[in-house]
């Protein structure tokens, strides 16, 4: 292929995004990844043994059907779903679990007194679910297209991400459930951005539900790449690009890179004001991985867990805030918050007959090179008495081993950057259009940019549609539907 009109580096899911959108309006798209694998956060493989599968990285995927651009993609017309009745849920010791059911007044009876309070704070959230996910998903420095959402989802996250949090409740149940899911976040709790983000996740919950990809997350990347592929793209993986001078002439180029993995790709190309700004952009805690596999599923101490597809391990409110905030001071807590994804439930193709996959996430500090399997399993086994005795085989990685499996990941921060409040306004600098940069035809389309980590595509979405105003003059919007 010659005379490219765009590059993109890196196919990960946001990537992916871009290339596509890209591709539909026409132009000629060549993709480069490091990988032999695409797929970068939604990459599956058989890591722990063959005929097993695995999710790299997100395994459960809230905003599958929320997020504007895979709305747009038909990600649901191209991908098997299964959605379980249970979101998630929160095991607790000496008490039945709380479960964070699609249908949010069956999730309010599992808060024995505290269910109308739980109803009252997300009803409004989800009667205007779609207002929410367009206000997370865009630049927090634009005007709201839903207004009366953006304010109803405004309040109750300064109210959840403040000392107020507990004034709603009386009881551990519903405080722990909230607390579960802002904890996804690796940030100190409470916070304003973890209870947002908290928010906006239980929200999806009570809504669609949260969707785990048929044969794993690898169909997401599969399908974004089979429509690149589709509209004249190529995608050239095992090629890692050291500087921007290596690539073939083009009129746009899109990374799907840190702030700090630009910076050592552009040099001098970029203004020294904005590269003194995102040296300025700080990274976050990371995590430590544990998959598993086993003899059958996990034996939770009340069967109510197993109906769900994600479980938050750590106790009660205080105990989650107290390891996670551990964390964040370089610590490694003996009762960590663990998150649990349990796929081979709800997907049969995960393992063969009988057996089971499982996967774990824990927080530690970035860079940490300390195995956490030994925890996870002490942690899971307090909720699931017997756990144990059903391993078969583990694989674990460090977060230094995370980092050097994707470079996206500095330390093991797979959200690419801290998440605070201060770097989702300006993620990664302070602009209405934080994916273009100074140097002509130079985007940032990963999740070290608006709207943040996640699986959503949006990042790429928006960094393409910028090129589309700015390097190639047009603002019509590609039509991204499937091809019937």
């Amino acid at each position: 292929m010659s005379g490219l009109d765009a590059i993109v580096v890196g196919a990960g899911p946001n990537g992916l995004a871009a290339a596509v959108t890209l591709a539909r309006a026409g132009l000629s798209v060549r993709m480069y990844e490091r990988a032999a694998q695409i797929g970068g956060g939604s990459a599956s493989a058989e890591t722990v043994l063959r005929g097993h599968l695995h999710d790299v990285c997100s395994a459960v995927h809230p905003l599958a059907f929320e997020s504007r651009f895979f709305r747009e993609f038909g990600l649901a017309r191209r991908v098997r779903f299964a959605v379980p009745e249970a979101s998630y849920a929160h095991p607790l010791d000496g008490r039945p679990a709380a479960v964070a059911y699609r249908d949010l007044d069956r999730a309010a009876e599992t808060l024995g007194g505290d269910g109308d309070a739980y109803r009252r704070l997300f009803a409004p959230l989800v009667e205007r679910v779609r207002g929410v996910a367009d206000f997370t998903g865009n630049p927090l420095l634009r005007i709201p297209r839903h207004p009366l959402a953006a304010v109803r989802y405004g309040l109750a996250a300064a109210e959840q991400g403040s000392a107020l949090w507990g004034t709603r409740f009386r009881g551990e149940a519903a405080p722990a459930l909230i607390t579960g899911v802002a904890a996804h976040t690796i940030l100190p709790l409470p916070s304003l951005a973890a209870a947002g983000a908290g928010l906006a996740l239980g929200t999806y919950a009570h809504a669609r539900g949260w969707p785990i990809p048929i044969g794993g997350s690898q169909a997401i990347a599969d399908a974004l790449a089979d429509d690149l592929r589709a509209h004249g793209g190529e995608i050239v993986t095992g090629h890692e690009v050291r500087s921007l001078e290596e690539l073939p002439r083009a009129r746009a180029v899109l990374l799907d890179v840190t702030p700090r993995a630009l910076l050592a790709l552009a040099g001098d190309a970029l203004p020294a004001a904005y590269r003194a700004a995102l040296e300025r952009f700080r990274y976050g805690a990371a995590v430590a991985k544990v998959d598993f596999v086993l003899s059958g599923p996990v034996p939770w101490r009340d069967p109510a867990v197993a109906e769900a597809g994600t479980v938050h391990v750590g106790g009660t409110r205080a105990e989650i805030a107290a390891s996670e905030n551990s964390v964040m001071r370089g610590g490694l807590p003996d009762a960590p918050y663990v998150l649990v994804a349990q796929p081979s439930s709800f997907d049969p193709t995960r393992a063969p007959e009988g057996a089971h996959t499982l996967w774990t996430y824990t927080h530690v500090p970035a860079g940490s090179a300390v195995d956490r399997r030994e925890a996870v399993v002490r942690q899971i086994e307090r909720f699931a008495p017997g756990f144990r005795d059903l391993i078969v085989a583990t694989h674990s990685r460090t977060a230094e081993e995370v980092a050097a499996d994707n470079p996206n990941y500095p330390g093991g921060d797979i959200a690419a950057g801290m998440p605070s409040m201060r770097q989702m306004l300006a993620r990664p600098v302070l602009s209405g259009d934080p994916w273009r940069t100074p140097a002509a035809g130079i985007y940032l389309c990963g999740a070290s940019t608006s709207p943040g980590p996640g699986v959503h595509g949006l990042a790429g979405w928006h960094a393409a549609r910028s090129a589309l105003r700015h390097t190639f003059g047009t603002r019509v919007r590609p039509d991204l539907s499937p091809d019937d």
